[in-house]
């Protein structure tokens, strides 16, 4: 199958950086939001990233040109059945999302193969409210998207041989290493990644250590880049929070249990770095600010 028109569903953070990387790899991208405010936003925030890049010497005026050419702002959902490959970046929610692609999957051409950016919601379960399950898989791409090497991709139980063979082609495409996972709670990253991030929330809630002295254990002694803390503020405490909850309910196991310091946060509005408060405390454009 050969994979010339995108549609990216979602202009957010995760959204407007995958369109990012396919406008920069030569495929055509239609980004679509809800509203023009959106998905301008979303395009502002694109051409400020390549415009930086080309400031920094390590993008030519004329690619970032040409790359912005092939980037189509829409509103529009029916824009998606010009589409070879639809991806969905809106809020981890199946409810959503759910709806979404029961809206797209009557839009797309029959050879259309729809693909979610979730990063814990079954993929099976998404597949079966459309008409082509063999033609649904997951593709969870990591923040930031143009500079993350990592896409994950996630067979449901009908996801077809062909449809694997063109997402990772594609991924390939956008200059990405792929891992395939099977469709079980977490994935494999998240499956990792979620019970490291509560252990040091619990750890911080016990008094073990400071968040400082918590988050840089993990970049210093596990050498990491970023530490758990800050990292859940990166993500965003309401999305770990929800993650947490499809994880519980899918296996059952403590270490999924959403820690309650983490609830307290997000019922208090502290969401982390898109809010301005998390476990640290964040100017407006998300640097991080002295208590």
């Amino acid at each position: 199958m050969t994979i010339k028109q995108l549609y990216v569903a979602g202009a957010g953070l995760m959204g407007a950086g995958i369109a990012q990387t396919a406008i920069s790899h030569g495929f055509d991208v239609t980004l679509r939001e809800v509203d023009d405010n959106l998905v301008n936003r979303g395009v502002e925030n694109i051409k400020r990233r390549l415009d930086s890049l080309v400031q920094k010497g390590k993008l030519e005026a004329a690619q970032r040109d040409a790359a912005l050419a092939r980037l189509h702002p829409t509103t529009s959902l029916e824009a998606a059945g010009r589409a070879d490959f639809v991806i969905e970046a809106i809020t981890e929610n199946f409810d959503a999302k759910r709806d979404l692609f029961k809206r797209l999957d009557g839009i797309c051409r029959e050879e259309a193969i729809l693909a979610s950016n979730t990063s814990s919601i079954p993929v099976t379960r998404m597949a079966a409210v459309t008409k082509r399950p063999d033609r649904f898989i997951g593709m969870h791409f990591f923040n930031p998207v143009p500079v993350m090497p990592l896409v994950e991709l996630t067979r449901g139980r009908d996801t077809s041989d062909a449809t694997l063979a063109a997402t990772l082609e594609l991924s390939k495409a956008l200059g990405k290493t792929p891992i395939t996972s099977l469709d079980y709670p977490g994935f494999i990253v998240n499956r990792m990644l979620v019970p490291f991030i509560n252990e040091a929330i619990r750890a911080l809630t016990e008094g073990l250590g400071t968040r400082e002295d918590i988050d840089q254990g993990a970049r210093l002694g596990l050498h990491h880049p970023m530490g758990p803390l800050e990292l859940a503020d990166f993500v965003g405490l309401d999305t770990h929070l929800y993650i947490c909850g499809v994880l519980y309910e899918g296996l059952h196991d403590a270490r999924f249990a959403a820690p309650p310091l983490l609830r307290q946060l997000v019922d208090a509005g502290h969401f982390g770095r898109k809010s301005g408060r998390g476990f640290y405390r964040y100017g407006p454009d998300g640097a991080r600010l002295a208590d």
